[in-house]
């Protein structure tokens, strides 16, 4: 049996880094690059709002259907073979993309981009589990973490330098020229996501098949040169052994007459349901919210509009940063301290942001009746805000409203056509440059049925294409002082560092260290899409509930559901740090309640 020197150990070990680090990189590419693509291709492609929604949701979409049948590819295929499936459909749907001029091939791109994120998703934190040692283990999966913040770092990146090239050609003042370069600048952005993907492809098909896939399909010489590119002789003998243990174990269980283990199997119930709060917890937090809806609040927390664009940059930043500080202290302090230590920081964070918006918002009035008012025949409504026309809205709530008066405010409309409710940005009264408020039905309806499914499965499309306007809430506050947006931009970026060091990192190893090998990459698919359901959820019902109760009901609700994800992780997440996949499956055997 011939082993590596210790050197080639690590350096195979830091190639294997590198390339599940490249798929997580991808992943963040994947939601990130239309958003420095759309406002070129809006410009360009003739494409109306509808086709443009579409065509953003298309990665959701795409990713959502390849999470359901991630796990079952991952067992048929094997993990190393989905990883390169992955990357071969995330490169052919660049020039899919870049080289289109209909609507079609932007469509079928895009789906192709999402499905390669859900596979993605799946199979490297489920590879890295299943390959790297158990000191290794928090590392590497936390670099697929760091890694996807770096790809919407980049993602964002490539956007600035197009905006910048985009503004000068804009000042030679050729309008032909202008059009044409921004057909170039989006199909550019494209283009430039491609290298990661090509890497990715050609390291996956370098690095070994997932030594514990290879030794349940009955390869055990294949599963010992996989170890052995990445482990001592000795290390990868204890490892074969206990692989060895938990198979036999389980053909003794199948020969006694015992049910084909399911997900149902008691020893299986509890890794499984810790592993799904958990992920539901991510979510649960509100990060996706606060990250999309980021600069709106800092807005309606009493930022200028250029400020809280600052806080937008420096929120990503600090996501960027601290999720490195996480990957070092991850193997060190282990999962169960940072999920611990993180989930009470958010909470914390999250009740300061809640009070915060809780003073003014006590202040608040809804001038909705006067914003219906407004609605022409046609089913739509513009509305300018600026201080006279505030002092108007303001009148018509009474002493309430008469006490804002004279006083800066921000502005917020929530409105529905049918079942599909919609909200304005936000607009303050003494902000000169801004735009009219506009309110039709383009703005609010999704362009299909598939599109509304996703926005609301229990919605009627076709009726709401012809309901009426119904402005639910005009919703007029007082700007709190630029002392107050920076005090709760403070605490947001406090959320967003304790999630980064915590959940952030440890998700991905709680979906792919708890459940055993038995199970594990359909368990982790059916994980993975409560996670994107309770997304989902969250994102229906954000923006009608900050319009009927506000903001700060919103976070005490997010700080609310963190308690959950806290006394889960505290008290019965066991620590698995240090620990082999065997060694932690025995844990959950034995029922055992000490960690």
């Amino acid at each position: 049996m011939t082993t590596l020197p210790a050197t080639d150990h690590r350096n195979y070990n830091r190639f294997l880094l590198l390339v599940a680090g490249l798929g997580g990189l991808l992943y963040g590419v994947d939601v990130g690059i239309i958003a420095s693509a759309l406002p070129y291709l809006e410009a360009t492609s003739g494409l109306n709002a509808g086709q443009l929604s579409f065509i953003v949701a298309a990665v959701l979409l795409g990713s959502v259907i390849s999470t359901l049948f991630a796990g079952t590819l991952a067992d048929a295929m094997g993990r190393k073979n989905l990883m390169a499936l992955s990357g071969v459909l995330f490169v052919v749907s660049i020039p899919m993309i870049a080289l289109s001029h209909g609507y079609g091939a932007l469509v079928l791109g895009r789906l192709l981009q999402g499905v390669s994120a859900g596979l993605i998703g799946v199979v490297i934190p489920l590879y890295l589990a299943e390959c790297l040692s158990k000191d290794d283990r928090g590392k590497g999966t936390g670099i697929f973490q760091w890694l996807l913040t770096l790809g919407i770092v980049i993602a964002a990146a490539i956007g600035i330098y197009f905006s910048y090239r985009v503004d000068q050609v804009s000042k030679l003042g050729d309008a032909a020229q202008l059009l044409a370069f921004k057909d170039t600048a989006w199909r550019s952005i494209f283009w430039v996501s491609l290298p990661p993907g090509v890497l990715f492809v050609i390291g996956s098909f370098l690095v070994a098949e997932s030594p514990r896939w290879l030794h349940r399909r009955g390869k055990i010489d294949a599963a010992r040169a996989a170890l052995l590119r990445s482990r001592t002789a000795e290390q990868a003998e204890l490892e074969l052994q206990e692989m060895a243990t938990t198979a036999a174990a389980e053909q003794t269980g199948a020969s006694a007459g015992a049910t084909r283990e399911s997900l149902l199997h008691r020893k299986y119930v509890i890794p499984f349901i810790l592993a799904c709060v958990i992920l539901a917890c991510n979510q649960a937090t509100g990060v996706n919210s606060i990250i999309g809806y980021n600069t709106t609040i800092l807005l309606q927390s009493g930022l200028s509009d250029v400020a809280a664009h600052w806080g937008y940059l420096i929120l990503t930043s600090v996501n960027f940063l601290v999720t490195m500080a996480g990957v070092a202290l991850v193997d060190r302090k282990g999962r169960k301290f940072l999920l611990t230590l993180g989930s009470a920081g958010i909470i914390a964070s999250l009740l300061v942001v809640g009070v915060l918006f809780h003073r003014t918002e006590k202040l608040r009035v809804d001038a909705g009746a006067a914003v219906q008012a407004l609605v022409t025949p046609e089913q739509r409504a513009t509305l300018s805000f600026n201080p006279a026309t505030a002092d108007k809205l303001v009148a018509t709530a009474g002493d309430a409203g008469r006490a804002l008066a004279g006083r800066p405010t921000t502005l917020v409309v929530i409105y529905s056509y049918g079942d599909f409710r919609a909200a304005t940005t936000v607009v303050r009264s003494d902000d000169a440059t801004a735009k009219p408020v506009e309110i039709t039905r383009e703005s609010c309806l999704p362009p299909n049925k598939v599109v509304a499914f996703f926005s609301n499965p229990f919605a009627d499309l076709a009726a709401a294409r012809t309901a009426p306007l119904k402005i639910e809430n005009a919703l007029v506050t007082p700007v709190p002082s630029e002392r107050n947006g920076w005090l709760t931009a403070v605490f947001i970026f406090a959320f967003m560092a304790c999630f980064a060091v915590g959940p952030g990192v440890c998700v991905w190893l709680a979906l792919s260290e708890l459940m055993p090998t038995r199970i594990r990459s359909n368990g982790m698919s059916i994980a993975l899409l409560i996670n994107q359901a309770v997304s989902t959820g969250i994102a229906a019902v954000f923006l009608p509930t900050v319009g009927r109760y506000g903001y700060s009901t919103m976070f005490f609700a997010f700080a609310g559901c963190t308690v959950v994800y806290f006394v889960t992780a505290a008290f019965f997440l066991p620590e698995t740090k240090g620990r082999t996949l065997e060694e932690i499956e025995e844990h959950f055997a034995r029922g055992s309640a000490k960690n």
